[in-house]
């Protein structure tokens, strides 16, 4: 493989937080630590949250509550994605995610051992 391919971190973000600022932070953490070992094998990562949460500031409260902009921006993404990268920890936009991904016929890795290196990808 020599095109990078683009890989959606999926795991959970608000899943088990019960809103607290700083557990939805340390999600979004554990979601990022993935980010440069998936650089590295030469591929590019994405979070969902990474687009979702700037288009959430954005909105004012009304255009915020007609619907799940994170879903429904994942499911967006997900339109552009090569693979998913399916993180632990109950969560289900996380499954929504994979559920799609299969859905497309794209690979889904639980470990970041299984995400094949780009043949040019440095070491």
């Amino acid at each position: 493989m020599t095109t990078p391919l683009l890989i959606l971190i999926a795991g959970p973000y608000r899943s088990g937080t019960g809103g607290d600022p700083a557990l939805i932070a340390r999600n979004l953490e554990i979601l990022e630590r993935a980010a440069a070992p998936i650089h590295r094998l030469g591929h590019v990562p994405m979070i969902g949250e990474w687009v979702a949460l700037p288009i959430l500031r954005g909105m004012d409260e009304t255009d915020a509550a007609e619907g799940d902009v994170m879903y429904e921006t994942a499911h967006r993404l997900l339109q552009h994605c090569d693979a998913v990268l399916r993180l632990p920890g109950d969560s289900a936009g996380a499954d929504m995610d994979v559920k799609i991904a299969l859905e497309r016929g794209l690979p889904v890795y639980r470990a970041l051992e299984e995400i094949p290196a780009r043949e040019d990808a440095a070491a």
